[in-house]
This record gives structure tokens, sequence and C-alpha cells, in this order.
């Protein structure tokens, strides 16, 4: 089964859009949603792109402030502090990667924790490790909600995480040691990568390194879901090789059209659950 993350992800779309518009109804008021944007890094003006068309959608109010490439960190960090006391922002995001004179640990802690739609801030990270209510960050809950979207019950599953990262690795090691899975995290200094990988019955892969994964990596009925982005030639890839690796899983993400999509949803929801928290 080829999992199909624009559906799964235009579903939970209108979900968030159902429940804003009862909110709207209720109280007169509505989720916003403040993306900071610096330089001109084209993937990223894409991505801030689609995040405001799709809060449009759903009823968030979506704003974005563009800072050139030199903006000072003094600056980002002034307009940072004054989100946080607007009210009207439920939340904020500021769009990585970041250039060189700005410190990415000082701005994700400058951050509310309450308003880290990304899940990025060491408080959000802490709850989220300790098993406690969090803002998770987005990538690694689109892909649990895929997950879960094929098997309900994760119980007892052996999930292998290819990526350590804290973007997605590690948060989504902590999601699925929640669902009480087995989980193991494997990197570029595992000593045997495929061997460990053919153990998965879910393999969650983030490294991006082009078709990596082949299908004699693979366990026969697994669930596969792969969050790389690669471009070879004219052609997006995956971390999978998917053609091949497709024929012998029980379920697969394709990219593009898997994981992104929900990534996006998943902010959404982040920004609602946020609104509704404050």
């Amino acid at each position: 089964m080829i999992i199909d993350g624009k559906k799964e992800a235009a579903l939970l779309r209108e979900e968030i859009k159902k429940e804003i518009t009862l909110i709207k109804e209720k109280y007169n008021r509505s989720p916003g949603l403040s993306v900071i944007l610096i330089g001109d890094f084209a993937p990223s003006l894409i991505y801030v792109k689609n995040k405001e068309k799709n809060s449009k959608e759903v009823g968030i109010n979506s704003e974005v402030t563009k800072y050139s490439e030199n903006v000072t960190e003094k600056e980002v960090l002034s307009k940072i502090e004054e989100l946080n006391k607007n009210e009207s922002i439920s939340g904020i995001l500021v769009q990585l990667p970041l250039p060189k004179q700005i410190n990415k640990e000082k701005i994700i802690n400058a951050i509310s924790p309450k308003k880290d739609v990304d899940g990025f801030h060491p408080i959000n990270v802490g709850n989220l490790s300790s098993g406690y209510k969090a803002i998770v960050p987005c990538t690694p809950l689109g892909c649990l909600l895929l997950i879960k979207k094929i098997q309900k019950d994760l119980s007892g599953k052996h999930a292998v995480i290819i990526g350590r990262s804290n973007l997605n690795g590690k948060p989504m090691a902590q999601l699925l040691l929640k669902e009480n899975c087995t989980v193991t995290i494997v990197h570029s200094k595992t000593k045997d990568l495929k061997a460990e990988c053919q153990k998965a019955d879910i393999l969650v892969v983030a490294v991006g390194v082009a078709n990596l994964v082949k299908s004699d990596w693979v366990k026969k009925d697994s669930i596969i879901i792969d969050v790389g982005i690669n471009k070879v030639g004219e052609k997006i890839v995956g971390d999978v090789e998917f053609e091949s690796v497709k024929e012998k899983v029980k379920a697969i993400t394709p990219v593009p059209g898997g994981v992104g999509p929900m990534t996006i949803a998943c902010l959404l929801k982040n920004t609602l659950e946020c609104f509704k928290a404050r």
C-alpha cells in the first residue's frame, strides 16, 4: 500500500477547519500564526508560502515577517519578544535554516514554549521525553499519524529510526516509545546499518541520502516512512529506493506526496492546540 500523505493531510485540515469554525461561532476568536522568514532560500520561500495558504484555508490568521539575509540577531529577538506578548498570536515559527550571524539555539529559546508550534523549545523537548503533555515537532507527529493509519496498535512492534536529529530522529523515538514500541536509533556510526533495518516492523528514514534503503534492507510486511527529500537530476526522491521497496513491504510513503503534506497539516494542528491551551 502506498500511503497517500496528501489525502491524509487534507482530512486533517478539514477536521481543523471544522473546529476553528465552531470556535469562531462561539467565541468570535481564531488562532493566529506568525512566521519569521530570513533571506531568499528557495525551499524556505516555497514552504512558507504553502504554510500561509494552508493556514488561511482552515481559518488561521497568518502573517509573515520577512527579513533580508543580513538582518541582526538582536532585531529578530526583538520581533520574537513582541510576538510573545501579542495576544492575537497563538503560534510563532522561525523558518530554518538561519544565516551564520544568527544563533539558532538563542532564537528557539526566545520563543515562548506556549507559542512554540515547531516543538523545538527545550521545555517542550523535555516534556515530550518525560511523557508529559508537549507540543510535538510537526514532521515526527505527521509520521506517527501516517503509521497509525496503517496500524492503530503499535504495542510491541520493533521500530527502527535512521537519523538522530533533534528535528526528527529523537522526537520520533519518544513518540514511538509512548506507543509501546521497542525503538532502535541508527546513524552514520552504526556498525551494520543494513542488519538493524532488516529487523524493523516500522522503519522511519530521515538522513538526506538519496535511495539509501534498498529492498534487501527491509523486512516483508513492514511499514516504511520516508522523510528524506533529495534532488537527483530533475527528479525529487526520498531516502528509500521506492520502486524496489514498495513491492516487498506492507506500506510505504512516496516522495513527494507522503510526509511533506502532513508536516504542514500538523503545524496547523499545533497552532490550534496552542490557541486552545492559552
